[in-house]
């Protein structure tokens, strides 16, 4: 299921990408610093995204799934 697919507010699609990222990150055992190195992006960025604080664009998201080895949609899923 698809959480993007709900009519919830702006910041409540950002906590739960957030939080199925850090899900996913966790999954495979690596820390946000080893995921900010694989995908090229600042340790602090990949914090706050986990955190719902940023409004993440495709192409980051793009960089989150491969750093995650997922498929982009993944990402956009509920567990």
């Amino acid at each position: 299921m698809c959480f993007l697919g709900t009519m919830s507010e702006p910041h409540d699609l950002k906590r739960q990408f957030g939080r199925r990222v850090r899900s996913l990150r966790e999954r495979i055992g690596i820390s946000q610093q080893e995921l900010a190195l694989r995908v090229e992006l600042d340790r602090t960025y990949i914090g706050s995204v986990e955190r719902g604080e940023r409004n993440v664009s495709l192409v980051n998201i793009h960089k989150l799934a491969v750093g995650l080895n997922v498929r982009a949609d993944e990402l956009l899923s509920a567990e």
